[in-house]
């Protein structure tokens, strides 16, 4: 069994954990009084930068549904840059490449923080060259909305993309052209934002099921467009073609069998990427084959695991962001797809669905010898990512799996010693590579189940000397004293540092 949160947190401090090791009751919201006009509408973006007023200082936040579709911030921001507002920290929960015209505003230092679980494209590229004034914060997903509820992170503003809304606030992320699904990752800036800002493309006179609700609401604003909801797609949405990567599903889902997790009630997590959805297309033949059905699976939702749904293999999918546009179908028709937001999906102020997980399939850009993964920097230390649920969902699941190359573009993924830790080794159980699976020392239950398997079960240490072997030792990336961002965990404390490159 896994340990308490309270294990888990490397160095650092627990400032809302309480001597039992869990977190306190839950802040109340900022807004007590809630809003009960029935028409919010706005005539423009310029009168809600008025009407608020947003001036030098604010904190205004954006969720990343619409991801590299997302219209919005750039929109917001463009309003920033024409009133000449300055030291502005922007909140938004994942950043894309879309968002390149933010680079200049970091250079002139109208965008002085960020506080974000994920970033990508020339953002990520001039923040890790130093242009951010202060130091980037990264969060998970479940630490973002912890922040927000413990006013950590202050949103003065919150700009919510919402695909379909009424006049008095009401809407939803499934209806409309621009339809992306939940919107599970806006709710926290819905509650706990000083003034919260609805921004959508498809007015209509009431709408019927609402997942952000009116009363939160402050003002409503319509536009042309907030996105292109085809840029929500993420990684391959395909099962793996390639040889070796199917090789380490395949072993993947052995290693699931052999551990007795292919059972009744099995829950389950997995990302989007190739690896990842093939080893959810084996997963779902054990099942059919064992006439098994499962409780749940969560997070992004992908078309394969609507499938599985569909197939009667799962009682229900809860859903904290569409990975595709079947899933966005799915989740507008389907009464057993469920919203989940980024509260009840994983934040420790709350009972989160990912507490009762069972397995959960995850990637990785390095590992080191104490099963430390690093998903927010590359071999390079250039920022490319950052944790998402990735460090939340290794801490409360059963069983976290890691499915990766042991070698990827002549670079080896295992190795002694990673460029930056995203998820803390403790909470990592099982590596599966096409050279050998590696169990993590600490999980004797695990190596005790498998002691019969045969699969190639090796030490860390040994894959780490094949990768070396292939790839030979990189060469070391020489980086600066100079910070430019940091690693946070659920709980706030400090991972680890990101270092400006020489």
């Amino acid at each position: 069994m896994k340990n308490s949160l309270k294990r888990f947190v490397p160095k650092g401090y627990l400032p809302f954990i309480n001597k039992d090791g869990y977190l306190k009751k839950e802040p109340q919201l900022v807004n007590e009084v809630l809003t009960t006009k029935t028409n919010k509408l706005v005539n423009t973006i310029q009168d809600i930068f008025n009407q608020i007023p947003i001036v030098d200082g604010m904190c205004l936040s954006f969720h990343h549904h619409l991801r590299n579709g997302d219209y919005i911030i750039n929109l917001v921001m463009a309003e920033v840059k024409a009133r000449g507002l300055k030291n502005i920290t922007i909140a938004p929960s994942s950043i894309f490449p879309i968002h390149e015209p933010l680079v200049e505003l970091l250079e002139d230092e109208t965008i002085t923080s960020i506080y974000t679980n994920y970033i990508n494209g020339p953002v990520a590229d001039i923040v890790s060259a130093g242009a951010l004034k202060n130091l980037l914060v990264m969060d998970t997903h479940g630490g973002r909305a912890r922040a927000i509820q413990a006013g950590e992170i202050k949103i003065d503003v919150a700009f919510l993309a919402v695909p379909t809304a009424d006049k008095a606030g009401n809407g939803n992320g499934f209806e409309g052209k621009s339809a992306c699904g939940s919107l599970g990752y806006a709710i926290p800036d819905l509650l706990y934002a000083k003034h919260k800002v609805i921004i959508t493309d498809n007015l209509v006179p009431k709408v019927p099921r609402a997942e952000i609700e009116a009363k939160y609401v402050d003002y409503v604003l319509v536009v042309n467009e907030i996105g292109d909801s085809k840029g929500i797609v993420s990684g391959t949405t395909r099962p793996t073609k390639d040889p070796i990567q199917q090789i380490i599903a395949k072993n993947t889902a052995l290693l699931i069998e052999d551990l007795g997790l292919v059972k009744p009630g099995l829950s389950f997590q997995t990302g989007a990427g190739g690896i990842s959805l093939l080893v959810a297309k084996h997963l779902a033949t054990m099942m059919q084959e064992k006439q098994i059905k499962g409780s749940f699976a969560s997070g992004g939702i992908t078309a394969f695991l609507v499938q599985m749904l569909e197939e009667n293999l799962f009682e229900k999918l809860y859903d904290v962001q569409c990975f595709d546009l079947e899933a966005v179908r799915s989740y507008k028709e389907n009464p057993n797809h469920l919203p989940l937001s980024a509260i009840t999906y994983a934040s420790p102020y709350a009972k989160a669905i990912i507490e009762d997980l069972d397995i959960v399939i995850l990637g990785a850009t390095e590992i080191d010898q104490d099963f430390n993964v690093n998903v927010t920097t590359d071999s390079f230390n250039r920022i490319i990512g950052g944790s998402g649920g990735h460090s939340d969902t290794a801490r409360a699941s059963k069983v976290s799996i890691i499915t990766t190359n042991l070698v990827k573009s002549r670079l080896p993924i295992l190795k002694n010693e990673i460029t930056t830790i995203t998820t803390p080794g403790e909470t990592i159980d099982c590596v599966v590579t096409e050279r050998g699976i590696a169990i993590n020392p600490k999980r004797v239950d695990l190596i005790e189940k498998l002691k019969d398997s045969k699969l190639n079960i090796l030490p860390i240490e040994e894959l780490i000397q094949t990768a070396l072997k292939i790839t030979g030792v990189p060469k070391e990336i020489k980086r600066s004293n100079k910070p430019v961002g940091l690693v946070r965990y659920l709980d706030g404390s400090i991972i680890d540092t990101i270092f400006k490159n020489e």
